[in-house]
């Protein structure tokens, strides 16, 4: 046997023990009669010691040969540390080796396996099987195991049957582009890889599965960012006769669980908030509530006087931004110089200063008296010592700007706090949303979300105002899973592919087999998916998923690890009648 302990699990219990152990070479001390070798696997680190005058000859020289991350095993005796480590588990005991076998010398690794790296993030995507080596990542890996062992064990002990559906499915024109996959038997054809087992999963509903989940891959093809993938990961359910408050339990109960078993922290309220609540007090539908800084809209106090900017917009609306009083002209310059970034867009930047005496000092003073700005202070919540800023424009893409600056601010100020969490659901969105280049509607969710039962009547006359039976839930800033309530007749569904501007046959074509299948008694159901990439990065404390993931892509979506996408020769082309003109 190759070991028979692992560099773990051994300490002062195990004096006088005859062990074998093996791993790699983390580093190793050569004091010329005496060498140490920290040796390392998946479990921790152990010392060896090789000792001139205690240990064979042979075994001492070869000891002096061993290289960073040579894999090599050892057998000796479990002895007493002199100098002890209280950092480490291991680290009262040391191995006198009498036996040594190098099972893999290495070459040196292009960066050091240390928890403090001196490898860049595209050196150690080269070479992630070295990078997984060091601590941050193989722990990383080993909690999103965790996380999903207790997914399973929560939805399972619920009786939730975990189905797999295929990856070999139908392009379909809702939603991101579609990663395709050429049928060599059949030719002219494609497959799709699922952007989500959507129709699959209500399809195990007509078959009276009644509770389904899956630990599945997805795949889009769009542009990426930190924490979005070409491929992911998604914890993806379904339940039979349910409404929107069975599933928020269920879900809630979830990530109540999850909460407790990983975090060792209880969570009892998710508050329930609607689209356009979010919209209005934060500027977007996945809010951070673990702080304040909600907006408060000041057209009724800022567009009587002579301003002109606030007069001419939609919209004007600002933020209180704690202790923030004490900021200098130059941080204050420094802001409106982000706002005004293009990747924020904002053309100014009004901010107003609340004294300690309860006056004000403003840069539209010319234009406000200390009533306004009183005024503004009791609408924003604003305290003495506390910074207004105030932006003003369309009413959408304002929001957007303030959203954007209130994150940023609640980072600098360190009210993101990752140890702290704060769940909440997201109700009552627009069913559809209005294309204003094409002229068209989409589903703002995907097309077989239902429209609230209340508003059905307004599906003919004013659709643009009907609610989805959906609902998100959001953790810190960011949205970890979403569902609906589904449409389970088809009556209803042809209803919906019309005002999404399919015709008859094009629904037909597409979404035939669904359509069918409501025709054989199709139970009311709903469900919901979490971005388990991402849910794993929040609980661990991160904002990216990538360390998360064994084999990332770059935000290119390139594996550079295995060089892939990569060009495929001629004869397989030829045999998938496939003609490439690249010019």
């Amino acid at each position: 046997m190759y070991r028979s302990h692992n560099c773990g699990e051994l300490n002062a219990s195990n004096i006088n023990t005859e062990v074998t152990l093996a791993g790699w070479v983390q580093k190793s001390r050569d004091k010329g009669f005496m060498n140490w070798v920290d040796l390392r696997d998946r479990y921790g680190i152990t010392q060896l010691i090789f000792d001139e005058s205690r240990s064979d000859k042979a075994v001492f020289e070869l000891a002096k040969t061993l290289g960073r991350e040579f894999v090599i095993q050892v057998k000796g005796t479990v002895i007493e540390r002199e100098a002890k480590n209280k950092n480490i588990p291991t680290g009262e005991i040391e191995i006198l080796v009498s036996e040594l076998t190098i099972l893999n010398a290495a070459l040196t690794p292009p960066f050091t396996i240390e928890d403090e790296t001196d490898g860049g993030e595209d050196i150690r995507m080269k070479y992630r099987y070295l990078d997984i080596r060091r601590n941050p990542v193989k722990n990383s890996l080993l909690f999103r195991h965790k996380v999903a062992m207790e997914v399973r064990k929560y939805l399972s002990d619920l009786d939730f049957c975990e189905v797999e559906t295929p990856y070999l499915i139908k392009s379909t024109p809702e939603g991101a582009r579609d990663f395709v996959v050429p049928s060599r038997m059949n030719e002219g054809q494609f497959y799709a890889l699922p952007q989500s087992p959507q129709t699959f999963k209500q399809l195990l509903m007509v078959g009276g599965m009644d509770k389904y989940f899956q630990i599945v891959k997805c795949f889009r093809d769009e542009d990426l960012r930190a924490d979005r993938q070409p491929e992911f990961t998604q914890i993806d359910c379904e339940m039979a006769f349910v409404e929107q408050e069975d599933i928020l339990n269920i879900f809630e109960g979830l990530t109540r669980h999850l909460l407790k078993e990983i975090k060792g922290i209880e969570v009892d309220k998710f508050p329930r908030i609607t689209y356009d609540y979010a919209m209005k007090t934060y500027g977007n539908d996945k809010p951070d509530i673990r702080f304040g800084m909600e907006f408060g809209e000041l057209n009724e106090f800022a567009q009587h006087k002579d301003f002109p900017v606030f007069n001419a917009a939609e919209l004007v609306v600002g933020i209180a931004v704690p202790g923030a009083g004490n900021y200098t002209r130059k941080e204050i310059d420094g802001l409106i110089d982000w706002v005004k970034r293009p990747q924020v867009g904002a053309s100014g930047m009004v901010y107003a200063k609340c004294n300690d005496d309860g006056t004000f000092k403003s840069s539209v003073d010319k234009f406000y008296d200390q009533d306004d700005l009183g005024q503004w202070a009791k609408i924003t919540g604003a305290k003495p010592g506390d910074m207004i800023f105030v932006l003003s424009g369309p009413a959408n893409k304002t929001r957007a700007q303030l959203s954007a600056l209130r994150m940023e601010l609640a980072t600098r100020l360190g009210l993101r706090k990752p140890e702290e969490f704060a769940p909440l659901w997201v109700v009552d969105f627009p069913l559809l949303e209005l294309d204003e280049e094409s002229g068209r509607y989409h589903a703002m969710h995907h097309p077989f979300t239902s429209p609230k039962p209340e508003d059905m009547q307004l599906l003919e006359t004013e659709p643009g105002k009907v609610r989805a039976n959906a609902y998100d839930m959001v953790l810190n800033g960011n949205e970890i899973g979403g569902g609906s309530i589904r449409i389970h007749d088809k009556a209803t569904q042809q209803l919906m592919f019309k005002y999404l501007g399919f015709t008859e046959e094009e629904a037909k074509a597409q979404f035939g087999f669904l359509m069918d299948a409501f025709q054989f008694g199709a139970p009311p159901h709903g469900g919901l998916a979490f971005g388990l990439d991402r849910l794993v990065a929040i609980l661990g404390g991160q904002e990216t998923i990538r360390d998360f993931i064994a084999f990332p892509k770059n935000n290119s979506g390139r594996d550079v690890m295995i060089d892939a996408p990569a060009a495929i020769d001629e004869a397989q082309l030829k045999e998938l009648a496939i003609k490439l003109d690249l010019k």
